[in-house]
């Protein structure tokens, strides 16, 4: 379960927050502060693993808490749209910024990342190889050479598929959206894991092999 502070001044979008939070699966409300000074006590006696941080606040500037804040992941929420404010938010550590107004399922789809972006953390191991630290940061990465028997265009077919697809795929899924035999559409599946570019999920059913599902990284 990942422990959420939500901090904002007006009551009402912190509870508003705090209901689009508790709806996420895996995600958990433990508190919620209105100022800097209460945000801080409550990281500091919680511990959480995120902390959800508005901009304006009555007694300090958020990023003034951002950069007070230690031990802790911080997902900026704000009004505030300039480039200089964005960007001190970047430099003080923060894993994302989400403009206000946004829907439910736009911070939905941060905390999606976020909790996709620990779960790879936590698979790493103790030590991390160059391509763990480029999927975890974004890095572009090619697909490499074509292993024999694959083309760069139907692997790109297959790429495209899959990124477009916004959801992870089953190799047979991705066969019927490409035309491809569902063979061939998981030996490019596969490649594209290998090159960093989606990765692999087993999804357990009832009963019987769990069903392999594949989902862009990109």
């Amino acid at each position: 379960m990942i422990n959420v502070l939500v901090v904002d001044d007006d009551f009402m979008v912190a509870r508003i927050h705090s209901g689009y939070v508790s709806r996420m699966p895996g995600f958990s409300v433990v508190s919620v502060a209105h100022s800097g000074a209460d945000a801080l006590a409550a990281a500091a006696e919680l511990r959480p693993d995120l902390v959800l941080l508005d901009i304006y606040l009555p007694d300090m500037s958020g990023l003034e808490v951002l950069k007070a804040l230690s031990d802790v992941d911080v997902l900026m929420i704000s009004a505030a749209r300039d480039v200089p404010t964005v960007r001190e938010a970047m430099r003080g550590g923060a894993v994302n910024y989400l403009i206000k107004p946004f829907t439910a399922a736009a911070l939905a789809e941060r905390l999606q990342q976020y909790a996709d972006t620990r779960h790879r953390l936590t698979a790493i191991g103790p030590e991390a190889r160059q391509d763990d630290v480029d999927r975890l940061f974004g890095t572009p990465k090619s697909a490499g050479p074509m292993p024999k028997g694959l083309s760069a265009a139907t692997c790109a077919l297959v790429a495209d598929t899959l990124r477009d697809a916004g959801r992870d795929l089953s190799a047979a899924e991705a066969a019927e959206l490409t035309g491809l035999s569902r063979v061939s559409a998981r030996r490019y599946l596969e490649h594209l894991c290998a090159a960093g570019q989606a990765e692999f999920r087993p999804r357990y059913g009832t009963a019987g092999r769990p069903e392999h599902r594949y989902r862009w990284l990109g």
